[in-house]
């Protein structure tokens, strides 16, 4: 969001401990090095640095500039970031011709300018702190532009706004007929049988057979509680092996730069079944075609593709991946020769499919309710994380123990689980249970009436309170103390944060202090800060400190983008969320230790915790995961783990500035071998961060 002068813009800023945001001012004069280091890990986690550490896509991109453009013209870059194609565009022309940058993201704009400048480039290119839909030619353009090069691209491809974009510049800010890089980009899919995927969507069948006894989709509120019908971004290489291919690869869309696109298309596509299966998803991804002659390609295809004029890149690269489209339900049965119809369609920012055989998703559902009234949807690990039976069965355990020879009358679940309400009113029907909600409210309050009857729970047996934990008083609870504050902990939105950030529980237990009885039980009772040292070197060189890319000085971005690698020792990189399992090689080369532990009976505090690391491999370290485990009992016997053997969490990546080998004891002969080293680590309560320490001994 920016102001109208274009020289001030607002950033959302949010809390991970207390749930609220705030608006942090940036604005164009202020000190870059200053608002940088301010900045430093809402850039952190973009993938810019990931983008520009991909080489492949690097030369791709230079290489059909270097075609494209001969001769001195007028070169629009739209979504400019560092500016490196403005760059390569420049220099095609010998510094002729004019090139007009693009960006709408002013810190990403403060950082072009400080590139250019370092690279002797900085007046020979125009920068516009603008949206490209908000040029003019005549006020911003001197002219329509020659050739338009642009890289606004997601996994799905067409998620950053590619079409309206294009439109908008075909039909204001480009000459007819122009000459673009990209020049085509196609998307093609496979069907595919997947385990895996299948539990990641499916939680209806999944949760069939839970011990609980609890239907969180009974019959007629399946699409109620769902993951959203859309195309979700994911590594598919990491389950290459437990993935069944179940067609061969089919081009399903094409898409031309060089002229305007239409906001909607769609196709019929008659697929033949290769193999005998059970189609779970559609496997997609996107080549795309940088020049004209059809010479040079870049492809995000899974490993298992092979083409004769595209190849993927060589190196794991996070920026893109590819899309998964879950087929509804327990997915399609198809026999080998069989022929499937699939229909595809695409809207200006999204590509959806039907398979023709597939359950409608659009029937009555039973109470009076269907899927038009409400809908809540989970992300697909959480989809997941309710179906396993394992999980709930941790759940049901911890439940039961503290229920055990007591009968708390008042029960209140300080986050956004929907299992937790059910669990608790089901068990000890004496209790009252309160649900917060933080960000599900009032669609969560008709859900949980609909599941609660469905499951033969009283629903005046459950409550949702339309209040944040920092607005509870005692009138919320009939002026009764609570006897159970329990939680999973999960809030809604969470899934893309560090884990440690989920003990906005340990915040929000300590805002209720005052309303909790003097024997009140808590749920989780505590958690554990717990590590190991990692090979992970794909992850490690994706997010390594730039020096030259094809001939330009980037090395003043590392700061600002979160780099790790060949740092100042007065600067480190930071601790990022990640799904290991899907950052290409990855190995543990340690035993799992203890950090430290978050005491939830007693109120948040600082906490500080130091082990010594002992590894178990010789091979080379790039850092350490983090997670916690979360204690769900007093007696310490139900612990749910959230560390890198649990594929649907996420855990907190540490890598090092500088990789080092390690070793046991037995290999210190092996030349460099590190064999000692400890990990130290301070939380803060007051903003959530955690502050890592790493001695190599």
């Amino acid at each position: 969001m920016s102001s109208s002068s274009s020289q001030r813009m607002f950033q959302l800023k949010f809390d991970p401990l207390t749930g609220n945001s705030e608006w942090v001012i940036i604005d164009e004069d202020d000190d870059d090095e200053q608002t940088f280091q301010f900045h430093q890990p809402l850039l952190a986690t973009t993938s810019y640095l990931d983008m520009l550490n991909d080489s492949t896509r690097n030369t791709a991109f230079r290489e059909a500039i270097e075609k494209t453009i001969t001769e001195p013209c007028h070169v629009l870059d739209i979504g400019a970031g560092t500016g490196l194609l403005s760059m390569m565009a420049s220099r095609a022309m010998g510094g002729k011709g004019t090139v007009t940058a693009c960006e709408s993201y002013l810190p990403m704009v403060k950082l072009m300018k400080k590139v250019m400048r370092i690279n002797g480039l900085e007046g020979r290119i125009k920068v516009i702190n603008k949206r490209s839909d908000e040029l003019e030619v005549g006020v911003d353009l001197s002219s329509c532009a020659d050739v338009l090069v642009s890289e606004i691209l997601d996994s799905e491809l067409l998620g950053e706004g590619l079409i309206p974009t294009l439109q908008h510049a075909h039909d204001n800010l480009l000459v007819e007929n122009p000459l673009t890089v990209p020049y085509r980009a196609t998307t093609y899919g496979q069907l595919v049988e997947s385990t895996f995927l299948w539990r990641l969507h499916d939680l209806h069948s999944n949760e069939a057979g839970a011990s609980d006894g609890i239907r969180l989709t009974p019959p007629g509120l399946e699409s109620v509680l769902s993951v959203k019908r859309q195309q979700y971004a994911m590594h598919v290489d990491p389950i290459g092996e437990e993935l069944k291919p179940l067609s061969e690869p089919f081009k399903i869309f094409e898409f031309d730069f060089w002229k305007r696109p239409e906001s909607y298309g769609e196709t019929e596509l008659c697929i033949n079944a290769t193999d005998d299966g059970r189609v779970h998803a559609v496997v997609s991804w996107w080549v795309l075609q940088l020049d004209r002659e059809g010479t040079i390609y870049y492809s995000t295809a899974p490993r298992w593709i092979r083409s004769p004029t595209t190849t993927s890149p060589v190196d794991w690269c996070d920026h893109w991946k590819q899309c998964v489209w879950f087929v509804p339900g327990s997915g399609i049965s198809v026999s080998k020769g069989e022929e499937i119809h699939l229909h595809a369609t695409h809207n200006d920012t999204s590509i959806s499919y039907n398979l023709d055989t597939q359950v409608s998703t659009n029937e009555d559902l039973h109470r009076g309710l269907t899927t038009g009234d409400f809908q809540l949807v989970l992300p697909p690990e959480r989809a997941a994380i309710y179906g396993d039976k394992g999980w709930r069965l941790s759940m049901l355990k911890a439940v039961e123990s503290v229920l055990q020879g007591r009968r708390p009358s008042l029960c209140l679940v300080a986050d956004d689980s929907v299992f937790l309400p059910l669990l608790v009113a089901k068990i000890s029907e004496a209790s009252h249970v309160i649900s917060s909600f933080p960000r599900l409210k009032e669609n969560g309050l008709r859900y949980l009436q609909a599941a609660a009857c469905a499951n033969n729970i009283s629903p005046n047996s459950i409550e949702v309170v339309g209040k944040g934990v920092k607005k509870l008083t005692m009138h919320d609870t009939n002026q009764k103390k609570v006897d159970l504050l329990i939680a999973e902990p999960f809030y809604f939105g969470h899934d893309s944060m560090l884990p440690w950030q989920n003990l906005r529980f340990w915040k929000d237990r300590t805002t209720l202090d005052y309303i909790l009885s003097e024997d009140a039980i808590i749920i989780p009772s505590k958690g554990i800060l717990r590590a190991c040292a990692i090979h992970l070197p794909d992850l490690w060189k994706s997010r390594c400190c730039l020096n030259k890319i094809e001939g330009f000085d980037h090395s003043g971005v590392n700061a600002t983008l979160g780099a790790c690698g060949h740092l100042p020792k007065s600067e480190e990189g930071p601790c990022l969320p990640f799904f290991p399992w899907q950052s290409g090689e990855f190995d543990v080369l340690s035993e799992t230790f203890d950090v430290m532990e978050f005491d939830f009976t007693k109120q948040i505090c600082k906490c500080q915790g130091k082990s010594q690391v002992k590894f178990t491999k010789t091979g080379v370290c790039h850092g350490f995961v983090l997670w916690i485990d979360w204690v769900m009992d007093l007696q310490n016997s139900v612990v749910i783990s959230t560390g890198p053997d649990k594929r649907y969490w996420k855990q907190g990546i540490k890598l090092l500035a500088t990789p080092r080998t390690v070793g046991p004891q037995v290999s210190t002969s092996v030349q460099g071998c590190c064999s000692a080293a400890a990990l130290e680590a301070f939380f803060n309560p007051s903003n959530g961060e955690l502050k890592i320490i790493l001695d190599f001994l």
